[in-house]
Parts: C-alpha cells; sequence; structure tokens
C-alpha cells in the first residue's frame, strides 16, 4: 500500500494519473498548503524538503519503507517498481 501526500497543484496531478492508471492501491494524506501542514514535524520526516507530492510505499524492497519525494522521481519510482510505462 502506498500513502500518497496530495495537495491541489499539477505535479500532484501527474503522480495522481499514475497512481489510477497503474491500478496500485493507495491512501490519500490531503496536505493543506495554506496551513503550512507541509512543513509539520510529521511531515518532513517524509519529505524533508516540505513539499508536495510525496509517496511512501510501505511494501517497499526488503520489506522497508521508502519514502519517494518529487513528481518526475515518483513517477520514475511507480514505474519500475510495476514495470509498466518505461
Amino acid at each position: 500500500m502506498i500513502d500518497f501526500y496530495s495537495a491541489q497543484t499539477p505535479n500532484v496531478q501527474k503522480v495522481h494519473i499514475m497512481l489510477e492508471e497503474l491500478g496500485i492501491p493507495y491512501t490519500l494524506h490531503q496536505m493543506d498548503l495554506k496551513a503550512n501542514q507541509q512543513k509539520s514535524p510529521e511531515y518532513l520526516a517524509v519529505n524533508p524538503n516540505g513539499k508536495v507530492p510525496a509517496i511512501v510505499d510501505n511494501d517497499g524492497s526488503y520489506g522497508r519503507k521508502i519514502s519517494v519525494f518529487e513528481s518526475g522521481a515518483i513517477l520514475i519510482y511507480l514505474a519500475e517498481k510495476t514495470k509498466h510505462f518505461l
């Protein structure tokens, strides 16, 4: 299961479309950018840059959680993980 940290931005939409196209189950975490929720200590543990989008793959390599941030990196990660859209 993927935890997907989202807001209403174009870069987030890219990741959202990719998750839907790949059929990967995910939990959506909507971030309130006006309240600076992306700068909270909890979110900075996911993405130290304090920006959206970000994902946490709870089924990463060797059973570890993997955090991926920046839309381009997320798209590549998801494509490589599923072997689609390469």
